[in-house]
Order: structure tokens, then sequence, then C-alpha cells
């Protein structure tokens, strides 16, 4: 699955939804939760304040664990050049990157007013909640204000390479996103022979692993999360393979072996 936000919309169920909104000074609209999606939210809130003084990464990885088995679906954010953007919350299926969304935003979050406010400042450039400000690429997050998580990708290894890249140009001249401009970027991603046990001793839980793509006018065609289980390493992931369908767990090894690289955020 590309990690550019799809253009098409979701639903959110009408019935049964509890309205959030935020005090008046954030400016931010009524968010409507749905049942499934409010009592996940409170689930996730619950297991993040039970997990302590731990660090962003390690709370990162506990509300991460609260999705596994969520669905797999595709199109949940609404808003392109020509349709208004609206903030969607729904818990009740997970693209790749709405999952990060969510999973960074409640690491950072006490309750449900603070985690919409959080929602907005992860998947908006200034907080402003529109298409032309979400943040539609993996590294916007280490690029753009504010900064959700910083780049640490050349540290881990010598053999990391830069490629520059013109975000949101296909290589036929057209653009993944009409009416978005294209962005000059250095992406800098760690070839997959180089990820060895040495590489994943660095890592820490709750790293945001993204995978490089050759592909031009992207940076990475997936996203999820580093963990450490008692079965290894894995990247937790929101997965659209068929034989997955939901958020799984997936040896590490064997997935950063299927692509061609890794590119590696994490939490400021």
């Amino acid at each position: 699955m590309h990690v550019i936000r799809r253009l098409l919309f979701v639903l959110l169920a009408l019935a049964g939804c509890v309205a959030l909104t935020l005090p008046a000074a954030q400016a931010t609209p009524t968010v409507n939760l749905d049942d499934a999606t409010a009592r996940k939210l409170d689930e996730a809130l619950a297991a993040r304040a039970g997990a302590g003084g731990v660090s962003k990464g390690e709370l990162a990885e506990v509300v991460s664990r609260q999705f596994l088995g969520t669905p797999y679906v595709a199109n949940m954010l609404v808003g392109s050049a020509n349709q208004p953007e609206q903030l969607v919350i729904d818990f009740r299926g997970l693209d790749c990157f709405t999952y990060l969304d969510y999973v960074a935003a409640l690491s950072k979050s006490s309750d449900r007013a603070q985690f919409v406010q959080n929602v907005v400042q992860q998947r908006y450039v200034d907080g402003q909640i529109d298409f032309a400000h979400r943040k539609h690429f993996f590294t916007d997050w280490a690029q753009t204000s504010p900064v959700n998580a910083k780049d640490i990708t050349a540290a881990l290894s010598p053999n990391a390479v830069t490629v520059d890249k013109a975000l949101n140009a296909k290589g036929d001249g057209s653009a993944y996103l009409p009416g978005l401009p294209v962005v000059q970027r250095g992406i800098t991603y760690i070839p997959s022979r180089y990820v060895d046990q040495n590489l994943v001793g660095q890592l820490r839980n709750g790293d945001f692993i993204g995978a490089y793509t050759d592909l031009p006018g992207l940076d990475v065609t997936h996203t999820g999360l580093f963990a450490m289980t008692a079965s290894g390493p894995v990247f937790r992931n929101a997965s659209s393979l068929a034989a997955n369908n939901k958020v799984v767990d997936s040896p590490f090894f064997d997935y950063v072996n299927s692509v061609p690289g890794i590119v590696v955020l994490r939490a400021e």
C-alpha cells in the first residue's frame, strides 16, 4: 500500500456516536466517535496510563499493541484538492499511516480531548486541518512543523544511502496527489542487506519504520513500528496482504528482506 494517504472516504457511522469538542481556543471541529472507536480509545488510554513513566517509544509500543487484529481498511481519510478536508478518527479500520497517526497521538495523550488535539498536530502541518496541510509522506513527520519525530536513519548505519526525490511526482510527470506541489527532498535509507542484529540492537520499541521504495515520487510504500517481543523483533503494521488484512506483528527480518531498505524515525 502506498503510504500517501488515500483520497476516498469511509463514512463514520451516524448511530451511537459520541460528540467530542475541544475548547474553543483550539478552533478544532467536533469529532463524532462511533461506539467502537470510543470504547477502543478509552481502552488504549487506560493502557497508556497503566504503563507508568516509561519513554515515548515504550508508550507507543504499549498503545500499538491494543490495535493488534484491527481490520485493514484503505481510504479512511476525507479530503482532496476538490473536497474539503474533514478530521476523521475511526478505529474500526486502519491503513498503515492512520495506524501510526493514532499510535503516536495516543502515546502523548491522557484523555480524549488531548488525543484529538494530538491527532491534529500529528496529521497536519501547523495543525491546520486542510488537505494541503496534511502530512502525506512518512518523512513529513521529520521535515514539517510541528516535527513529530527525528530521522535517525543515517546515525544507525555507515551504509545508509541518501537519494534525492521529487515527492509527489510520478515517473510519467503526473502527480500522485493532484493539486499538491512537488517537494524536493533527500531520502536517507538503509539497504536491507545491511539491516543485521547489530543494527536491530540500536532500535528501540516504538521506533517508526518506513519501507523505502525505488519508485519515483515516493519515500516509502509502507509503514509500521518496531517492537521487541518474546518471539523476537517484529514489524508491527496494518497489513494489506491478503494473508493478514489486519494489524499484525510480522517477523522483522522477514519483512525487511522483502523491501529495498528502511527509513527509521524516532519520536521526539
